[in-house]
Parts: structure tokens; sequence; C-alpha cells
């Protein structure tokens, strides 16, 4: 199948890798793109590890399984790079993107030897700054997109825009946050 982009998401139980995954996936879809998004739980409860998947592709897809060589890896928690193998099966010519306040060369030596590109994004300064709590899942998502460009960031943003006014209707104050996040984090992952 030509045209696929396959991300896996890190996270723990509570900080939103598999809401992200679920926002990815209706962005692409918004864009014309053909999606799945999918989580893998183990023990449900806050604070575990999960494990969320999207497939993006240009023409209709077939396969449903887990994602065992993704070419992206997205760590919505960086504690897990000590407990995780989260580069297992990653493609050495995509990349992984890292929630960290530290540059990719201290996280490397963490990464099992993985010798594709590395990103960092410290998500939860950016979401405490924008949203005034710790939400790192809504810049994580931002990040994704403006590494692997699986959707415009363009149309990104208009469709995030309009899907934050329909879930925060009751909430508009809490729509530009989120934009803010999105768009701050944009600008600040770097290789």
């Amino acid at each position: 199948m030509k045209n696929i982009t396959e991300i896996r998401w890190h996270g723990r139980g509570g900080q939103g890798a598999k809401t992200a995954s679920l926002l990815l996936a209706d962005a692409a879809f918004m864009a014309g793109k053909y999606v799945q998004s999918f989580p893998e739980y183990g023990p449900e409860r806050s604070g575990a590890p999960i494990t969320a998947y999207n497939r993006i592709s240009d023409e209709r897809c077939t396969v449903h399984s887990n994602i065992y060589n993704p070419d992206y890896v997205v760590v919505v928690d960086e504690t897990l790079l000590e407990s995780v193998d989260v580069t297992a099966g990653l493609n050495p010519e995509g990349a992984i993107i890292i929630n960290s306040a530290k540059n990719a060369s201290e996280l490397k030596p963490l990464l099992k030897g993985y010798t594709g590109k590395v990103f960092t994004v410290d998500a939860g300064s950016i979401s405490r700054k924008n949203l005034g709590a710790y939400f790192p899942n809504t810049p994580m998502l931002a990040a994704i997109v403006a590494v692997s460009k699986c959707v415009e960031p363009e149309t990104f943003m208009k469709d995030m825009e309009e899907s934050y006014k329909h879930k925060f209707a009751s909430k508009p104050y809490v729509v530009q946050g989120n934009l803010d996040c999105l768009s701050q984090a944009m600008k600040e992952v770097k290789e």
C-alpha cells in the first residue's frame, strides 16, 4: 500500500494519548484521508502504560492489526523511556517525538540504539501556559502533525478549531487555549 503513514502513541492512562490519536484521525479524515485509530490497553487504570495507533492513507486500508513497524512514535510521557521499548520496530527513516524539556541528545541514550530522528517538545509547559493545567496530548498532537506532515498544518488547524468549537460549545474560553497549544507546539517541536 502506498502513501500510508503509521503512528504509534505511548502514554499513560489519563494523559490523553488515545484522545489525541482519535483527534488526529478526525483531522486526517476531514482532510480527505482514509484513517484508522485504535487503542491497546493493559490494566485499565489511570497511570498505566497505554498504546494507541493511527494509520493514515490516501487509499482504503484493509490491514486491521496493531502497528509493529511504525513510521513515527509519539511518547506523551518521557518516564516511559525507562520502562517501555518505545522504539521497537520504529522505522529509522521516520522519527520519534518525545514530550520533554530535555533536548534530543540527552534522551538518545534511553532509545536502545535508535538511529533515526529524535524530536522533543515541552508539551507540559505549553499546556500549563495555555490551558492552566497539564494536558500534554494537545501539544503532542500538533507536534506529530508538524513532524510527519500527515495532514497539511493549515488544514489541521482549521479542522481542530471546528472540532474544539463543537466539543467545547459550553466552554468557549477553552477553544482559544487549545488552539494556542497547537500553534505553539508546531513552532517549538525541535530535532
